[in-house]
């Protein structure tokens, strides 16, 4: 179990898609820290999983949570507030993809991705503002460099990333000073080893993908931890509004086909 005395002891703090990869991590992270977390995930089995691994960690309490529903966030803001009496801290990490020729992309497909990527994060935020603002808390949002760069047939991923960039800064001018909101916007990440068993298969890295990365290696889901922990202490408390590019350099590398 995790130690007790320091910053986060017995402050509860919510990350939501937190059962499996970069979220897994983040609720790891905070579990560490001395917080107790609750991690919002739509995946039963992997919050089964979640759970029962980082029970060893920390105090944790998995809630099953679409963030597309008004009604399920509410549920489990309420179920997390009874069991924590405080949130100090909301990392929205919960997201989806969706790859398909803009002519075989349903409206349907669209909303979704929009709806839990963009919408839902508005909507936790709506639904802890008050218990963030009493804990003079901290807002963390997870992008993607695909907010400014993008591969073919992801126009809804990537609207919804640079929608989570405007969204953070005019979050942390409505919220401030009482909430801090800061974005990150992770580049490869490799999360195949985070997740319960027989879901991601593991993702073979070659030299060369490390080689793209002015760093030397693709990401790991602890680097964004990592961070996200900083950006909701109180050693980032002058900093809010910003979006932290987290890629290894790779988005500042000039790339030509050859």
């Amino acid at each position: 179990m995790s130690g007790t005395g320091g910053e986060w002891s017995g402050k509860g703090v919510v990350v939501t898609g937190g059962a499996q990869g970069i979220g897994h991590a983040v609720t790891r992270a905070f579990c560490q820290a001395g917080a107790f977390v609750a991690l919002w995930d739509a995946d039963e089995t992997a919050l089964a999983w979640a759970g029962e691994e980082l029970s060893v960690v920390g105090r944790v309490l998995p809630v099953r949570c679409d963030v597309s529903s008004e009604e399920e966030i509410s549920r489990a803001a309420c179920k997390t507030l009874d069991a924590f009496g405080n949130v100090a801290a909301l990392v929205c990490n919960a997201g989806i993809m969706q790859r398909s020729p803009i002519g075989e992309t349903s409206l349907t497909q669209w909303n979704r991705v929009i709806g839990v990527n963009l919408t839902g994060a508005w909507l936790c935020v709506r639904a802890l503002v008050e218990p963030l603002r009493a804990a003079s808390g901290a807002v963390v949002t997870i992008a993607s460099t695909r907010a400014f760069q993008s591969e073919p047939d992801t126009e809804a991923y990537a609207a919804s990333k640079g929608g989570l960039t405007a969204l953070t800064h005019s979050l942390a001018v409505s919220l401030g000073p009482e909430v801090r909101v800061n974005c990150i916007a992770p580049g490869w990440v490799d999360v195949s080893r985070l997740g319960k068993p027989g879901g991601r298969v593991p993702e073979t890295l070659r030299p060369e993908d490390h080689a793209q990365h002015p760093a030397g290696r693709v990401g790991r889901p602890e680097d964004v931890a990592e961070l996200a922990l900083f950006l909701c202490s109180g050693k980032a408390g002058f900093m809010t509004g910003e979006t932290v590019v987290l890629d290894g350099g790779m988005t500042r590398r000039m790339l030509y086909l050859e």
